[in-house]
């Protein structure tokens, strides 16, 4: 099997490399991540002027009509330079919930997500709920046209600059039911809607957020009443899939940084390269760096097959992801020694980067347990 890039895919690769390298260097994301508002609208429209929006979405809404490996290949571009900007709860996640809507959600949402003139966060995890989509607190309740939403969501990644929510919310059966799960749009400055906003250790931001008694129109409904978990998982998965290859974006910038610092660091005389033991550590950097990047493209290549494999494939790239981050960003702050946990080198931060990813939609232990569940 002929696993190559097209000629576009190596076209837009080199492009993403090239926009980054030039306009988003490691100064420009501390500064850009520690200052109000937490990211730069204006890369964000540049990121759209590119076509990265567009990328993956119908050409008939907008969109270049690329597929999952476009998304993989702009995320990965994304993770060597820790972009702090929503690219993946926006186009992925969003992108991935009204593309399966009804014909007037895409026709009204999907061009605007091209063209870079809105922000979506998702709004799915509570604070009882673990990694349990199903869990849920927060409920829907139909009152004439609207529906009116009620409860509380915790640790809304990009929540600070969205102007619209996807939130999933219970609308029949009990707290844990698969059945009753419905997913809505809702508008940010919609009245009852109120968030806490805060950074993430990664340079991030995030929201607490809360609904009292917010009237959603019924024609914000995503999908089937009362069935979403079944789409929520097919959204979640691919956006485990786009997540994926952010990671192993950061760690091959983690695995250079380390190879190369260890011929210029000198011990005893001599690089420290040349002590045995850490050649072998970053030959195992190594090779934990290949097996994410080939679980990242087998988990993107599965997205379209039954939902048995493609739960599978996402479970098993959480899990070889999860493990692989945390090997390969443990040794190279190591090999670094102690700077390689000051804020001034970009090794703790891509590292944080990779802890936060471990953790977003199920951690290694919630996969394997998923995995074997399925197998």
């Amino acid at each position: 099997m002929d696993f190559s890039f097209t000629e576009e895919q190596t076209l837009l690769r080199n492009s993403v490399s090239k926009f980054l390298a030039d306009n988003y260097k490691f100064e420009f994301f501390k500064k850009n991540s520690r200052t109000d508002p937490g990211w730069s609208p204006s890369v964000w429209k540049q990121f759209a002027e590119l076509g990265l929006m567009a990328a993956p979405l119908p050409e008939e809404y907008g969109g270049l009509g690329g597929g999952a490996v476009d998304t993989m290949i702009v995320t990965e571009e994304l993770g060597r330079s820790l972009v702090v900007e929503p690219y993946v709860q926006t186009v992925v996640v969003g992108g991935g919930f009204i593309g399966r809507g009804t014909e007037a959600q895409k026709a009204e949402w999907l061009p605007r997500i091209a063209a870079g003139e809105m922000v979506i966060a998702f709004a799915f995890a509570e604070p009882q709920g673990r990694f349990n989509y199903a869990d849920l607190v927060t409920t829907a309740k139909k009152q004439g046209s609207n529906y009116v939403l009620n409860g509380q969501k915790a640790v809304v990644l990009g929540g600070p600059w969205a102007d619209t929510l996807i939130v999933t919310a219970r609308t029949a059966g009990g707290q844990r039911d698969a059945k009753g799960v419905s997913v809505f749009l809702v508008d940010k400055k919609s009245k009852g809607v109120v968030t806490r906003d805060y950074p993430t250790v990664d340079g991030l931001r995030a929201s607490e957020v809360t609904f009292e008694n917010v009237e959603v129109p019924a024609a914000n409904l995503i999908g089937a009443l009362d069935n979403g978990l079944e789409l929520v998982e097919l959204v979640t998965d691919t956006a485990i899939a786009a997540h994926a290859s952010e990671a192993v974006g950061a760690m091959k910038v983690l695995l250079d940084a380390t190879v190369e610092y260890s011929k210029t660091r000198k011990q005893f005389g001599v690089p420290i390269g040349k002590f045995q033991a850490l050649q072998h550590r970053m030959v195992d950097m190594f090779m934990n760096y290949e097996q994410s990047a080939s679980i990242a493209l087998m988990v993107t290549l599965k997205l379209g097959e039954d939902t048995v494999e493609r739960k599978k494939a996402a479970s098993a790239a959480k899990v070889q992801i999860g493990k692989a981050g945390r090997f390969i960003g443990q040794n190279a702050v190591q090999i670094h020694g102690g700077m390689g946990m000051t804020d001034e080198l970009n090794v703790g931060h891509y590292f944080k980067r990779l802890t936060m990813l471990d953790t977003l939609y199920g951690n290694v232990g919630h996969h394997l347990k998923r995995y074997a569940q399925l197998s």
